[in-house]
């Protein structure tokens, strides 16, 4: 339920509605705006944000929806049910244009993963055959084709040879008028009533056989057919009835053949309305930074940083800044159903009611509302308001009669499910006898668990508030220094008027504010002030806590960051000591495998000298190899086990002769490789594709390889060199969007991009960056121009993106 009937106009949100339509594409989304209505459904309200919410996320990830076309053809379809009609040219092109639209929406969204947009076409019939027929009866400017019927093709064929004749004959005329000088020689064929005349002075008219048709509007020219293409001019006329009778019959014809599928072909212009009717809700939800938030099936309100989307948009255009408002009633263990605000005049305080009331209808409409997205809400039965002067001449009304009016409608229709919203409670009458209703009347509204938000000056309600559970106070917060409003909402305690001191900055004599003072007693003065010093000292507390809160969320902040840096680095720690330790075991193992087989060989040759000194050298070697391993630096001597003797030998390092560009291999190893450089018993070694540190001590001289035999311009590669570029070629995509990267990023995308390209010898790459400033693209260009192997690059066919798109040519 929703009162009084003028609810929307109360709350303004007939503007919404406004907004709404002027953001749609078309009528069919302006229908549905007109049509939409209130829901305390709270399932099918988390339907519509969902929506909302799907749209926007689809439209940020895809460039390419179809929104062409939003075309109501409906009214035009409805009138040829009927027998002996048909549809016009230009209504048949529109017809073919906006069911393409459907059929491709309708393949778009179900190539998506959004579930609740996906449900907008179940039940949605696309037409391929009438768009493929159509196409074929006209061309691309919505004209029946020449090759529609033989016939007509004959008629036009004749008609462009008739009209061919006349311009002949006309010209030829012209150009002996002008030799003549009958007419101006800059005189011209002119088409009046559709039949090619000459334009002649009057002096001049009865010098050229013809008939007078038309004269200039100064009459200073009149213009006559020549009795030489008078029969001709006919004959065009006739052409042309038969022309129009021909495409008539066609467009019959067709119209005939959809006359069946006419209340399927409406249903389905259903998607197109629903589909305008939800980008009109993104659009406005980004207009006035709307969120969806999720509404739960119970009342509930606990907003943050809600704001009026109206008094937002008048502000700005102002150039000042709307205040937000946190708004709470009954979130979590509260009990309190009923937000009573008082504050001073001008304070804000109906508009925070406007405010809640507005939302709240918009929200159970189906819309975004601008709070936060951690705000939590909720759905109510009714809606009813009391703000305003109702008073009526025509129906005998007072104000206050009509507030009471209200009250008892109130009174009789409230449920625990419903959200009253009553400015100026009381109000309107004398102030002792209308604080007592007044508290009566929230006595009774109490007892029925009614949810409200109710603006207020009196004192005794106030009181109330504070006495009893259900209720509570709340202030709209007042600068006494400045003597300004704040318009922020403080809930928990009441405001007060600031009568005095609002009288005292106008100026209002100072005698007058003391007799007024004395009047009311220095008790009630008191406790005005002291009040307004709890509310003052409350806004204090209220700004520490904020910032305390705030240094905590920064404090979280720094403490997550720093425990995950740590995290990450006893995880490096744990894998490098795991790793350190699975090498070590590998080394251990191997070692001894080999000193066990040295100590075997030593014993089955019985310890002959020369193969004792052989096999000394082969775990000499082995060690040499270990010691590359090694990290820090090693002992500038050798210890080498003797197992003759039991005793360590130290054998001095013999160091070998190399120089840069020596042929070498690796001690037991085959390949051969060439010195780079040498840096004293270290050197720089490459083997094939492979540049790698080794010790003097490893390496033996070798001879040079053989060079095979290779075809010019072949550059040999390795097997898995070979893999991995079949590899890059077989997942490479000639596309690269890099919309909505930073310049550094994208240019170092586009970088890789391109030599990836070039290794899988692509000809021709997209680079798709947008349209926008136009920085990005340049910045891509600038890029390619500094690519030796770049040919060329230039923008995309219109069709297909145009400037938006850089194709580049390798």
């Amino acid at each position: 339920m929703i009162y009084p009937n003028n609810f929307e106009t109360k709350i303004g949100f007939n503007q919404i509605r406004g907004m709404l339509e002027h953001l749609c594409l078309s009528s069919l989304g302006k229908e549905k705006v007109e049509k939409m209505s209130f829901s305390s459904d709270a399932i099918q309200i988390n339907e519509w944000l969902k929506q909302i919410r799907d749209f926007r996320l689809m439209m940020s990830e895809h460039d390419d929806f179809p929104m062409n076309y939003f075309i109501d053809v409906r009214e035009a379809v409805m009138r040829v049910r009927p027998e002996n009609t048909h549809l016009e040219e230009e209504e048949a092109f529109d017809l073919m244009r906006s069911l393409d639209t459907i059929a491709k929406i309708v393949d778009f969204l179900k190539k998506t993963e959004y579930q609740s947009l996906i449900n907008l076409t179940e039940g949605i019939i696309t037409f391929p055959n009438i768009i493929r027929r159509i196409n074929v009866m006209l061309d691309k400017e919505g004209k029946v084709k020449d090759g529609a019927s033989f016939t007509l093709a004959d008629i036009r064929d004749e008609l462009k040879k008739t009209n061919a004749k006349v311009a002949t004959t006309l010209t030829s005329i012209l150009f002996r008028a002008k030799m003549d000088g009958l007419v101006d020689s800059n005189a011209s064929p002119t088409m009046r009533d559709g039949r090619l005349m000459i334009p002649v002075a009057p002096s001049a008219k009865k010098k050229i056989q013809g008939i007078v048709h038309d004269e200039s509007a100064t009459g200073k020219t009149v213009f006559i057919e020549p009795a030489e293409v008078v029969a001709v001019n006919n004959r065009i006329r006739e052409l042309e009835s038969e022309e129009r009778r021909e495409v008539v019959r066609i467009l019959s014809e067709f119209t005939k053949e959809i006359r069946p599928l006419i209340n399927d072909i409406c249903n389905s212009y259903r998607l197109l309305a629903d589909i305008d009717f939800i980008q009109a809700k993104v659009a406005m939800a980004d207009d006035i930074q709307g969120c969806e938030p999720e509404v739960s099936p119970t009342p509930l309100i606990d907003w943050v940083q809600a704001q009026h989307p109206i008094l937002k948009k008048s502000l700005e255009k102002q150039g000042k800044k709307i205040v937000p408002l946190d708004i709470c009633i009954g979130y979590g263990k509260s009990t309190e159903r009923i937000l009573l605000i008082s504050g001073p005049n001008a304070g804000g305080k109906s508009i925070c009611l406007k405010t809640a009331g507005l939302l709240q209808y918009m929200l159970q409409c189906g819309l975004s509302i601008p709070v936060r997205e951690n705000s939590h809400t909720g759905v109510f039965n009714e809606l009813m308001i009391d703000i305003g002067d109702e008073q009526s001449l025509e129906n005998d009304l007072s104000t206050y009669s009509s507030h009471l009016i209200n009250m008892k409608t109130m009174m009789k229709s409230c449920t625990d499910r419903s959200l009253l919203l009553i400015d100026e409670f009381g109000g309107g009458t004398e102030p002792q006898i209308g604080g007592a209703m007044a508290e009566s009347f929230l006595q009774h509204f109490l007892q029925k668990n009614t949810w409200a938000v109710i603006t207020t000056h009196y004192q005794n309600l106030k009181l109330f508030a504070d006495e009893n559970e259900g209720i509570v106070n709340a202030a709209m917060l007042y600068d006494r220094n400045q003597m300004r409003p704040l318009f922020q909402l403080s809930i928990g305690n009441p405001g007060s008027s600031f009568a005095i001191e609002i009288a005292r900055n106008i100026g209002v004599p100072e005698d007058v504010i003391r007799e007024a003072s004395d009047k009311v007693g220095q008790d009630y003065v008191q406790s005005d002030k002291y009040l307004q010093d709890i509310i003052r000292d409350k806004r204090y507390w209220e700004n520490k806590r904020q910032n305390i809160h705030r240094q905590e969320k920064e404090m979280e902040k720094i403490v997550a960051e720093y425990e995950e840096k740590i995290s990450k680095l006893k995880a490096e720690r744990r894998e490098i000591i795991n790793s350190a330790k699975d090498e070590a075991s590998r080394l251990l193992k191997e070692s001894n495998a080999r000193i066990e087989s040295t100590i075997k060989e030593i014993k089955e040759k019985k310890a002959r000298k020369e193969e004792t000194k052989a096999a000394r050298k082969k775990l000499n070697e082995y060690k040499e190899q270990i010691d590359t391993l090694e990290v820090f630096d090693k002992p500038k001597k050798k210890y080498i086990l003797d197992k003759t003797d039991k005793t360590e030998t130290t054998v001095p390092e013999t160091p070998t002769n190399f120089v840069k560009g020596d042929y070498v291999r690796m001690k037991g190893q085959n390949t051969i490789g060439r010195i780079e450089s040498i840096n004293g018993k270290n050197t720089v070694c490459v083997f094939g594709d492979l540049k790698t540190r080794v010790k003097v001590s490893q390496l033996e001289k070798a001879e040079k390889p053989k060079q095979k035999i290779v075809p010019s311009g072949f550059v040999s590669m390795s097997q898995e060199a070979r893999d991995e570029l079949d590899r890059k070629k077989t997942h490479f995509s000639p596309d690269l969007d890099i919309r909505g990267m930073r310049g550094e990023e994208a240019i170092n995308t586009v970088l890789h991009f391109i030599d990836d390209a070039i290794m899988v010898s692509m000809p021709t790459v997209r680079i798709l960056h947008g349209k926008g400033d136009g920085i990005l693209r340049n910045l891509v260009r600038q890029y390619l121009a500094t690519v030796p192997n770049v040919k060329k690059f230039r923008d995309e066919s219109v069709q297909f993106g145009g400037s938006g798109i850089t194709v580049v040519d390798l």
